[in-house]
């Protein structure tokens, strides 16, 4: 998918909402309330495993809705497919 777009999804990650500033996307999981402040360093150890040392191959980023049956990428996608809606009227 070559479109440019946010990574955030639409309407925002669930229980927290959009994310208007820099942010860094983990792997994995991180313990403790949703907004909790992550403090990350360098490691101590040089890391030598294999799944350490593999290169990286992002090809998709998925930014459907994670709220019902989100289907469109992005807000653009949503309004083409839906038209004219009676909030953007008004």
């Amino acid at each position: 998918d070559l479109t440019e777009k946010a990574i955030p999804p639409v309407g925002g990650f669930p229980h927290y909402g959009n994310v208007n500033e820099d942010f860094i996307m983990i792997k994995g999981c991180c313990v403790g309330p949703r907004k909790r402040i992550l403090t990350l360093r360098k490691s101590l150890f040089e890391q030598s495993s294999r799944n350490a040392l593999e290169e990286v191959k992002l090809k998709f980023i998925d930014t459907s809705s994670k709220f019902g049956h989100g289907r469109f990428q992005t807000i653009d996608e949503k309004h083409k497919f839906m038209g004219m809606r009676k909030r953007k009227v008004v």
